[in-house]
């Protein structure tokens, strides 16, 4: 990397826009991992939520808003979390015509950070809050009477509940945990597990998602991990994995990946 991380260092906020502090990370980095290399074996993208978004208007007035950011799990950098914060913060005391300007000039800057395309769809809060809060759906896992002892990513725990009928099913859980790789921060997440394919083992993916507990990594990588482990060891025909972080420094992340060309639900959850 060109530059250092910002996460985890003390950090002058930009008092004017400053779309160089936009930190690109490599995605191959996290995916060498997983023994992963060129084109990605899945679909998907990452869903972001920038809660502090705003700007001034053409009268000095300040706007407030709420804005989505996706972009493709296929580019070739994922952005660092800090960075977009400062850069969004950076705009705070700018003057722009509308939202739509504020829209392109997002797009712009994080697409040249991520060296892909970016949508941004940006929300007035009065607007947003018809989001409304939701849940996932299907069968919550978190009510199973389970004993765990390992809280360090162990894929030995997911196996099928049997292998005679085939199934479509959504599977979810509140009690995903991870932890950031350079400030050692938890990262708290509601996960959902939809698949078709021989029935999972649900106390046993319960087991695998909490053994997460003390992992370090960041957000995408993690995800990708559980979706290609759950390709490999059950080899489902068609598989998604969507998990929903809770917000830090006003911005939440939310990767989804999936086995072919589905569309996520763009959910807000209880702690989101």
């Amino acid at each position: 990397m060109e530059k250092s991380l910002l996460l985890g260092a003390a950090t002058e906020y930009p008092a004017h826009y400053s779309p160089e502090v936009l930190h690109p990370i490599p995605r191959s980095e996290g995916r060498e991992s997983l023994g992963l290399a060129g084109e990605a074996p899945f679909h998907g993208f990452d869903l972001w939520t920038a809660y502090e978004l705003s700007w001034l208007d053409p009268r000095g007035k300040p706007v407030v808003a709420v804005a989505e950011i996706s972009l493709s799990c296929h580019t070739p950098n994922l952005v660092e979390s800090k960075s977009l914060k400062l850069y969004l913060n950076s705009i705070n005391q700018e003057c722009y015509p509308s939202m739509e300007d504020v829209t392109a000039l997002l797009e712009g800057d994080i697409a040249r950070c991520v060296g892909g395309p970016v949508q941004v769809d940006i929300h007035p809060a009065d607007s947003y809050r018809h989001r409304g809060i939701a849940t996932f759906p299907g069968f919550c896992l978190d009510g199973l009477d389970v004993e765990v002892d390992s809280y360090s990513p162990d894929a030995s725990l997911l196996g099928f509940a049997r292998e005679d009928t085939e199934v479509t099913e959504s599977l979810y859980s509140h009690l995903l945990k991870t932890n950031c790789p350079v400030t050692g921060q938890p990262d708290w997440a509601s996960i959902l597990i939809r698949y078709t394919g021989y029935p999972l083992d649900r106390a046993g993916l319960l087991r695998y998602l909490i053994s997460f507990r003390n992992h370090q990594d960041f957000h995408e990588q993690c995800v990708e991990r559980i979706y290609m482990e759950i390709t490999e060891l059950c080899v489902p025909q068609q598989l998604e994995v969507y998990a929903r972080y809770t917000r830090r420094g006003g911005l939440d992340i939310n990767p989804y990946r999936s086995s072919a060309q589905m569309v996520a639900p763009r959910i807000r959850l209880a702690r989101q």
